[in-house]
């Protein structure tokens, strides 16, 4: 299950199942797509063929996103450090990760993914002065640029961040959106340049469009169904239990890259 070169029955299955879970927790809370089906494919194959593999879904919904929100120049500009920082950052930590033994990377994914369940967890609350924002929205893109070029995860920082801004509904929406793409265009070109994503990961990446939309209609079906808050904390358990597995998966791995 190392590649996609020979699918088996049991991958084909995991691929089917990382985008269903995916999907219905994108479904229920509104995030969370990346977060799920990563450290779930990582589980069957390598991290940066499981990145690769949710390419088109985060690019197509956040762009989706971006355009119906409508992000004003003005947010773009009052960002501009966080979202340059982003970038920049995961530009140079790309190649460094992709140089990585693979059971690095699956440990360094699992910390990732523990560290997302942290904030969801404790939701730390704090504030951010006007006149410290840029300096902060700079280290906040900077940071987060190195955890998304690591494990594509660049969301849970970012989100803490936004919220300490109070930032109104729809800005919000808008102006994540558009500091995703910020992160998941120079990710995935990286990867597209240094061969981790070549025209296999891309159809296969679309096909992970179906069982995505299905775990979103389950998802939104679900919403006024179940309490937000179990869900949530169900999903916290899940992830910890799914990152744990990762890192000992990381520690028993071979060395090779």
């Amino acid at each position: 299950m190392a590649t996609l070169d020979s699918v088996s029955f049991a991958l084909l299955s995991a691929f089917i199942a990382a985008f269903l879970a995916g999907g219905i927790v994108k479904g229920t809370l509104g995030v969370g797509l990346p977060l799920v089906t990563v450290p779930l494919l990582s589980l069957v194959m390598p991290s940066p063929i499981a990145i690769s593999l949710v390419s088109i879904p985060v690019l197509a919904s956040n762009l989706w996103q971006a355009y119906d929100s409508g992000v004003s120049l003005a947010s773009l500009r009052r960002f501009a450090p966080l979202m340059l920082a982003l970038a920049t950052a995961t530009l140079i930590t790309v190649p460094m990760t992709l140089a990585m033994p693979v059971a690095t990377l699956n440990a360094m994914l699992a910390g990732a993914v523990l560290l997302a369940v942290a904030l969801m967890a404790l939701k730390p609350r704090f504030d951010v002065a006007p006149r410290w924002e840029r300096v902060a929205s700079f280290f906040v893109g900077g940071i987060s640029g190195i955890l998304g070029g690591i494990s594509s995860l660049t969301g849970p920082i970012i989100i803490s961040y936004l919220t300490a801004l109070r930032l109104q509904r729809e800005e919000f929406v808008a102006v994540v959106s558009a500091i995703y793409l910020c992160s998941a265009i120079p990710l995935y070109g990286s990867m597209a340049l240094y061969g981790r994503l070549g025209a296999g990961e891309i159809g296969w990446s679309l096909a992970s469009l179906i069982p995505m939309a299905l775990g979103l209609s389950i998802g939104k079906w679900l919403r006024g169904r179940l309490s937000e808050e179990w869900f949530r904390r169900s999903l916290l358990l899940f992830l910890s239990a799914v990152a744990i597995t990762l890192l000992f998966k990381g520690m028993t791995a071979p060395a090779s890259a």
